[in-house]
């Protein structure tokens, strides 16, 4: 059986409040858990302590092989439990396929322009030159 380390939302409606708890991986968000470990309480402010955990049984079931989601490892690697390695995304900031594509097009078209203009200005020179 597959085993998640998870957030499960609970609270009213724009109130949140979570609760980490060890589910198999095949129940729903909110539906069928196991064990709960922890709680996140988002509607805190930073400095207040937003995050509960269980040390001891978090380390139980990573034991015994839950997987921590993203969001739930962030806080492991803040309370110094697990170690969740740093990502990078070059892409991220990249604009999209067809924004590349217009600005390469929009390049061509500068430079093509350019040429057109250096052209023109040395048939003009030369026009002058014969002229005299």
């Amino acid at each position: 059986m597959p085993l998640k380390m998870r957030l499960a939302r609970a609270g009213s409606k724009k109130r949140p409040y979570y609760h980490v708890v060890i589910a198999d991986a095949r129940s729903p968000r909110d539906g069928r858990f196991i064990e709960t470990v922890g709680s996140w309480n988002p509607m805190l402010p930073k400095d207040a302590e937003r995050v509960t955990l269980r040390e001891d049984r978090i380390k139980h079931w990573l034991g015994e092989g839950a997987q921590p989601t993203d969001r739930v490892l962030r806080f492991l690697d803040k309370a110094g439990i697990a170690n969740r390695p740093a990502r990078e995304n070059l892409t991220k900031g990249l604009p999209g396929k067809k924004a590349q594509e217009r600005e390469a097009e929009r390049k061509q078209r500068e430079e093509d322009a350019r040429e057109a203009a250096a052209k023109a200005a040395a048939e003009t020179a030369g026009a002058e030159a014969s002229a005299e």
